[in-house]
């Protein structure tokens, strides 16, 4: 009975931070925000539907399985994340216009890096 109230909080708590990820893809203002909002809440989602699908078969190839999906969605998405904000900046994609702080323009946006 608690296996199965565990399985249905984890799958409907993926099932809701998946479906805010998509609702801050819509409804967020420029490329930034709404990739941020892909980024956070899309990968804590589908760790808690990976979670709930380990509970539920118990199962070591499972479990191994699902540990390697959570470990690649949590090292990949915030890495292609940034690679993708940062290409976007350096080709001019706009801020909101409600941006207050560009941390990254007094760099030039189309300066090779020190270290690159």
């Amino acid at each position: 009975m608690i296996r199965e109230l565990l399985v249905a909080f984890f799958l409907l708590s993926g099932g809701a931070l998946s479906l805010v990820a998509a609702a801050g893809v819509i409804r967020m203002p420029d490329l930034f925000t709404r990739m941020h909002a892909a980024t956070k809440t899309g990968t804590v989602g589908v760790s808690a539907i990976t979670i709930g699908m380990i509970i539920h078969f118990s199962e070591v190839t499972v479990t191994s399985r699902g540990i390697l999906v959570i470990a690649f969605f949590l090292l990949t998405a915030p890495v292609a994340a940034h690679m993708i904000g940062r290409a976007a900046y350096r080709s001019g994609v706009q801020l909101w216009i409600l941006t207050r702080i560009d941390e990254w323009k007094s760099h030039g946006k189309n300066e090779p890096d020190e270290e690159a």
